[in-house]
């Protein structure tokens, strides 16, 4: 993160990743700049805010935990296969519930581990034919390598933008 004294500067104009097929190479910037907004946004959270559901809104552990582990099964459909029995466990918990209290450094440490995995795998996956079929789940629904690979990205963008909504009204709550 950036201080006072250091202007930020957006993962994709860092020349990191250089190495990796332009492809590729975004969908590991989208990864760099989900950990950054999600360390930002939720530093100075509470453990107990993390598992609140503020005016109904899903908690930012369940974002975290779904987050991490949903790159894990994408990229499993990207490499061509299905899910693991551990897989389907782990989507199963992703809900929490009772007794589910992580502290706030142990969900963005599931993050981060999830995300330097999800690096290697999309290293690879960046220099196959992008245009190969894949299919997701029992139904084996139409995909490609480059389509789950461009999901990863946006769907963890799409819930990072909800882990900062959820962030920025539980501060206003505070008040």
């Amino acid at each position: 993160m950036s201080t006072s004294l250091t202007p930020y500067i957006e993962p994709w104009l860092r020349g990191t990743h250089a190495d990796v097929p332009a492809a590729g190479r975004a969908v590991l910037h989208a990864l760099d700049l989900a950990l950054d907004d999600l360390t930002k946004w939720t530093e100075g959270l509470s453990d107990a805010e993390i598992h609140a559901q503020p005016l109904g809104l899903t908690s930012i552990a369940f974002h975290l935990r779904h987050i991490a582990r949903s790159t894990d099964r994408i990229l499993t459909y990207a490499e061509g296969g299905q899910l693991s029995p551990e897989q389907l466990a782990m989507l199963k918990s992703e809900q929490g519930g009772e007794g589910a209290q992580e502290t706030l450094a142990e969900l963005l440490a599931e993050v981060e581990i999830s995300f330097e995995n999800a690096a290697e795998r999309i290293r690879v996956l960046a220099s196959a034919d992008l245009d190969t079929f894949r299919g997701v789940g029992r139904k084996q629904l139409p995909t490609s390598i480059g389509g789950a690979l461009i999901h990863v990205a946006d769907h963890t963008q799409r819930h990072v933008g909800q882990v900062v909504t959820t962030a920025k009204v539980l501060r206003a709550l505070r008040s």
